[in-house]
């Protein structure tokens, strides 16, 4: 099964999200790859839009940088089309 566009778009915001978030909690990819209980390599290909992460592995990258899950979900605001 191929990723429609849609799903690409939810990937990058993901990836988007999990940067922005392990770099304001000042953490390399390896220090959130311990926390949530993954290999570095994983979170390196979250963050390049390579990895479409499952429910499970999405809520340990939340706890690891103490956010909810939906967050690493939501669109940016610098993403976001206008009115």
């Amino acid at each position: 099964m191929t990723a429609g566009k849609n799903d690409l778009g939810i990937i990058g915001v993901v990836a988007d999200n999990v940067r922005a978030l392990r770099k304001a909690a000042e953490l390399s990819q390896e220090e959130l790859a311990h926390e949530a209980g993954v290999d570095r390599t994983y979170i390196s290909q979250v963050e390049r839009r390579q990895r479409n992460v499952t429910i499970v592995v999405l809520a340990k990258i939340a706890k690891a940088l103490n956010v909810t899950p939906d967050k690493l979900l939501l669109v940016p605001s610098s993403r976001r089309k206008g009115p």
